[in-house]
């Protein structure tokens, strides 16, 4: 898959890795939200959340890969331009996105591993990456689940600007991110 970008288009491999990305955050969300429908201890419950815990490191896998093909190649230009202000609140949210994308599954894995949990990932169990502690396991688990929160706005409101974009302001914010035949 070509990593270069066309001048007015992110390149094939860029567009699939960020909607790949995107069904994957909405896949870690809707496990993590629909394990409610089933007792505590029950096994569709856990396995539920460890689809969910799975996802999550697929996430953080697929985001160091998506960074990488974002680093390696140049961003297509916005046109028309956006303002400084624009592209300085763009920027802010694509660091905070990433961040996002890094923190939680890093968070996720913290909390299993001080909460003395098995890290489940595709069948194997991964090693803890701190020791069993519950009280800092608690803390963690209330600042991954703050965040995850947060992350519901950011995903939003990352959707919302580029329809705001594509339909109001009419440049090419969200055709840059779509495939076509030319890339």
């Amino acid at each position: 898959m070509s990593n270069h970008n066309h001048s007015e288009r992110y390149s094939k491999s860029i567009v699939i890795m960020h909607w790949v990305m995107l069904l994957l955050m909405a896949s870690v969300y809707a496990f993590i939200e629909l394990k409610v429908l089933f007792v505590k201890g029950t096994p569709p419950r856990e396995l539920m959340k460890a689809i969910h815990f799975t996802l999550g490191l697929t996430v953080f896998l697929f985001v160091l890969v998506r960074i990488y093909f974002r680093l390696s190649s140049t961003t297509p230009a916005i046109q028309p331009a956006l303002s400084p202000l624009a592209q300085y609140a763009s920027k802010t949210m694509h660091l905070v996105l990433y961040g996002l994308m890094i923190a939680m599954p890093i968070a996720g894995w913290l909390t299993l591993s001080a909460a003395g949990k098995t890290v489940p990932f595709y069948g194997l169990e991964l090693p803890p990456l701190i020791a069993k502690n519950k009280e800092l396991a608690d803390i963690i688990k209330e600042l991954h689940e703050t965040a995850g929160k947060a992350g519901y706005f950011l995903i939003a409101g990352h959707a919302l600007v580029g329809l705001y974009h594509h339909y109001i302001r009419r440049d090419n914010v969200l055709t840059r991110m779509l495939l076509s035949k030319s890339n």
